[in-house]
């Protein structure tokens, strides 16, 4: 076992190092270049939009009494997916690894591979589907649709298939187990068992259920760990320069240069950073089809939203708590465990009470969003099929279960390599079709300018466009005007 362990950790790294970083750097890059750094220069939009999505079913709730998955729910659904145990364990693990030079590096990948997150998000709502009430897509549509490949939207399909709904689920119900050992001594047999009970009534109530719970969840839990983490950045105010200091030294410095470790600081914290905010990887644009909104590039704005959220926020909160309390060099507890020590320095038995709560609502709201990301790709494979998706629900409970008793480093290793996959496919497909991203927002940029606050998208706004089901052609006769 050990063996195998090793050679799968060895293929991890070649995957990442030799063909991975360098696409994902470059594609963010050029994407920021084209779209004028949208990442920044919306952000105020960005806001009001996930506002004006709040409390409402759809943007065309008012208008024609559906009752969609409105921008706001599925902004909740991506972003259950992205916040799990990755924003606890996995930048504890590239602390530890990498140390505090990594925090820089994902930083810098949540910068970057935001305008990645915004070009995938908006072609996933232009070439969406019909879903009954509601729509679904993501990358495997667009492969299809746009770009004429439906093997690729197959095998993308497949691999986003294994590794959410089975791998990073694993990865999230393992987290937990770890947790409340740690915490409650809790066995994690019994935390397997409930996880799979709680999964199992979630998942079989579909898409709206899973929306409903991921919009309670997720803004609570999230706000309560940021304003732990506050408190805790209070009480140590006078080492915060130093804090920064360090991270900055450490990502750049010359002892790292020397010493051969500056290669393995950026690793860490370019696949953690990836692991967590999901941004170029494919996920999150499942999420982003399924929102009812007048203009796709409104839920690209809100998806590039959810990686500053992630990143920024959740994942400097941890990296944070990890620094100051200083023990990220203890090699005598990993993972989880090591936040809940750092958080027990400050707060006492409280600290690591409160992590395990904590994971515990991070990792079933990621259970819950990585399921449906499944589940929509496997429509897509074999649409209307209620066995087959009966057999992947089970099957998903069961891999909730298999995940609390696993060993941590297989399951992150694996959960590794199946994203590797699974971005590099996606990445092709949006160096292909980003200017179809481009197009659109300049279009709405367009509108914006002429005065319009709800920018409203045809299938005609952009010349060209085919295989295009869930948007209307403009009603206004252009030779006439």
């Amino acid at each position: 076992m050990n063996s195998i362990n090793t050679m799968l950790s060895s293929f991890n790294d070649f995957l990442w190092v030799y063909v991975l970083i360098g696409p994902l750097l470059a594609l963010g890059l050029y994407f920021s270049y084209k779209t004028k750094f949208v990442q920044f220069g919306y952000f105020k939009e960005m806001i009001r939009l996930l506002g004006d999505g709040f409390g409402k079913s759809s943007d065309t709730e008012d208008k024609k009494g559906k009752k969609g998955v409105s921008s706001f729910q599925a902004f909740c659904i991506s972003t259950a997916s992205r916040v799990g145990t990755g924003n606890i364990t996995g930048v504890t693990m590239a602390i530890a690894t990498g140390g505090p030079g990594a925090v820089f590096w994902m930083w810098l990948i949540a910068f970057i591979g935001s305008a990645s997150s915004f070009v995938e998000s908006t072609l996933a709502q232009i070439y969406k589907v019909k879903d009954g009430e509601n729509f679904r897509g993501g990358p495997a549509y667009y492969m299809e649709k746009a770009l004429g490949k439906k093997w690729m939207g197959i095998l993308f399909s497949i691999l986003i298939t294994i590794c959410f709904g089975f791998v990073f689920n694993s990865v999230q119900s393992n987290t937990v187990s770890q947790a409340f050992q740690g915490a409650f001594n809790f066995k994690a047999s019994h935390m397997g068992i409930l996880l799979a009970i709680l999964t199992g009534l979630v998942i079989f109530g579909g898409v709206q259920r899973i929306a409903k719970v991921s919009e309670i969840i997720v803004p609570i839990f999230a706000m309560a760990y940021i304003l732990v983490a506050i408190l805790m950045i209070c009480l140590n105010i006078t080492s915060v320069p130093t804090l920064f200091k360090t991270i900055f030294q450490n990502a750049f410095g010359i002892n790292q240069i020397a010493g051969g470790t500056l290669g393995a600081i950026i690793l860490q914290g370019v696949k953690r950073g990836l692991f967590s905010n999901e941004a170029g990887m494919g996920s999150a644009p499942n999420a982003a089809a399924t929102a009812d909104v007048s203009h796709p590039v409104k839920q690209g704005l809100i998806q590039t939203l959810g990686v500053f959220t992630d990143t920024m926020l959740i994942c400097t909160c941890t990296a944070f708590i990890i620094l100051i309390a200083g023990n990220y060099t203890d090699a005598t507890v990993n993972g989880i465990q090591l936040t809940q020590a750092a958080l027990v320095s400050q707060f006492g038995p409280f600290g690591s009470y409160f992590i395990a709560l904590c994971i515990f609502l991070f990792a079933f709201s990621s259970i819950i969003g990585n399921y449906y990301y499944g589940e929509s790709n496997i429509e897509f494979i074999i649409p209307k099929n209620k066995i087959v998706m009966i057999i992947y629900r089970a099957l998903v409970v069961g891999m909730v279960f298999f995940g609390a008793l696993a060993k941590v480093s297989l399951v992150w290793t694996l959960a590794d390599i199946f994203m590797a996959f699974m971005a590099i496919l996606n990445l092709i497909a949006i160096a292909l079709l980003g200017k179809i991203s481009f197009a659109a927002l300049e279009d709405y940029r367009n509108q914006k300018k002429k005065g319009i606050k709800e920018p409203v998208f045809y299938k005609d706004s952009i010349p060209g466009l085919q295989n295009i089901e869930c948007w209307e052609e403009s009603p206004f006769d252009e030779e006439a005007l």
